[in-house]
């Protein structure tokens, strides 16, 4: 025992210092660190990105040992409160309402406050910590999400970190479901299975979804599974997954075109008819006729109001402003014209892109994707997570940067502020952008040179 002890050491030395490192480093990000403390972040987080590197490039095909430390990775942050979000008061809040029979979608946090209804023992506390703009809009998450949060509210007990701790297993299960029906995925388009360790090792992934529970993990947890099943040419599984993932977060309606020209027309009809009918079932509980009214009105917020990490709406603000075009009447107007943009990409892709094959599909969906982010007004870190599991199936690896540098947009938290670093963001994306178009070079010359031969 003892010599297979010292030979496995021998073999594992450096990814093992590596492993107890990154641990150490991951509690510090968990327990010990404030939001506001940027460059302390900045560099734990450049030293967990490095340490994920080596660990792939060492272990890579030790599949027990990266598993076991994806795992452990978790587990450090089972019993903390996030540190870099307060979302999480709002799906506690949501969890809470539909438990007392409210719901969500009806009223917003500050009007059942004021009127002075029924809320749990530790609503005060749970309006409070959302902060004022999520307590004065509805809710915005999907119904499937809004049932992840009530079964955690319940098993929570009024706890909060009880309801943190489930609303955290959930999310690593999902991340579990994604290392495997992602790994069998790759193994089906001829791709190296270890490539799914670009996303259980991820420091974006591991701090920003079990870390800081945002739930892109669950969302992709079904996507995956679903383009899984397509790859099997069960496209009837692949519509209710699809559904589901919808239903979680809004991400993947922006993939549905794209599939006009995957199928034949009477698959690509009952593909549709499959997607919608799930999504109505699991919208049904929940609807109301002032549910299109509220939910459109909170999720139009996201284009016309709010602003953080934008890529090329923030140059086009400074070009703006030199011409004395006032910043709130420039976003209001961007956010009109930006989704009409994204949905003529997405058509021109789905129309130009030889979508029959599920590899050509899933680049469609990643440059698809990646427009809708590069022009969004809002593109906060773990937005970007949805970027980063679609880049595992195809040859690009820009996402991959940008999971790096993403961190960077951490700078705007203050101790009593919040402010943007410019010189910080166009750091981040003159570097993502510099290796997109590095790879745009090498990528289409590279099938230049083979279509010639």
């Amino acid at each position: 025992m003892i010599n297979q002890i010292a030979s496995y050491w021998k073999l594992h030395r450096f990814p093992i210092l590596i492993l107890a490192a990154s641990t150490l480093f991951y509690f510090v990000f968990a327990y010990h660190l404030e939001r506001s403390d940027f460059v302390r972040l900045i560099m734990l987080y450049g030293a967990l990105f490095f340490f994920c590197f080596k660990l792939i490039q060492f272990e890579k095909w030790n599949l027990k040992f990266l598993v076991v430390t994806g795992i452990l990775f978790r587990l450090v942050f089972l019993i903390a409160l996030p540190g870099l979000s307060q979302d999480y008061f709002r799906f506690i809040w949501d969890g809470e309402m539909i438990l007392q029979g409210i719901n969500p979608y009806l009223f917003t946090p500050d009007s059942i406050m004021n009127e002075a209804v029924t809320i749990p023992a530790n609503g005060n506390l749970l309006h409070k910590g959302m902060g004022e703009l999520s307590s004065r809009n509805f809710s915005n998450y999907p119904p499937l999400n809004q049932i992840i949060f009530t079964v955690s509210a319940y098993l929570g007990s009024q706890k909060i970190l009880g309801s943190v701790i489930a609303m955290r297993v959930f999310i690593i299960l999902a991340d579990l479901g994604i290392l495997y029906f992602g790994r069998k995925l790759l193994k089906n388009l001829n791709k190296s299975p270890h490539l799914i360790f670009w996303y259980f090792l991820n420091p974006l992934i591991i701090i920003e979804l079990t870390g800081n529970l945002h739930f892109e993990g669950v969302m992709f947890f079904f996507f995956v599974w679903s383009l899984f099943l397509l790859s099997k040419k069960n496209w009837w599984g692949a519509a209710i997954l699809l559904a589901l993932s919808i239903q979680i977060k809004l991400v993947p309606l922006i993939f549905l075109p794209l599939f006009l020209f995957y199928f034949n027309w009477k698959k690509l009809i009952l593909f549709y008819c499959v997607t919608t009918l799930t999504v109505l079932i699991v919208l049904w509980p929940f609807y109301i006729p002032e549910f299109s009214e509220h939910y459109t009105k909170t999720v139009g917020l996201w284009f016309s109001n709010f602003e953080f990490n934008a890529g090329l709406y923030n140059g086009l603000k400074q070009m703006a402003l030199t011409l004395d075009i006032k910043p709130w009447h420039l976003i209001k107007t961007y956010g009109k014209i930006t989704p009409f943009i994204v949905a003529i990409a997405t058509l021109i892709f789905a129309r130009r892109v030889k979508n029959e094959k599920l590899p050509a599909l899933i680049v469609s969906m990643l440059w698809v994707l990646s427009i809708y982010y590069f022009l969004s007004t809002t593109v906060h870190p773990w937005y970007i997570i949805s970027l980063v599991v679609l880049t595992l199936f195809s040859e690009y690896r820009f996402p991959l940067v940008w999971s790096a540098m993403i961190f960077l947009s951490y700078s705007a938290y203050g101790e009593n502020r919040f402010e943007e670093q410019s010189w910080l963001l166009a750091i981040e994306y003159f570097v993502v952008f510099g290796f997109m178009i590095y790879e745009i070079i090498r990528y289409e010359g590279s099938k230049l040179i083979i279509s010639k031969n």
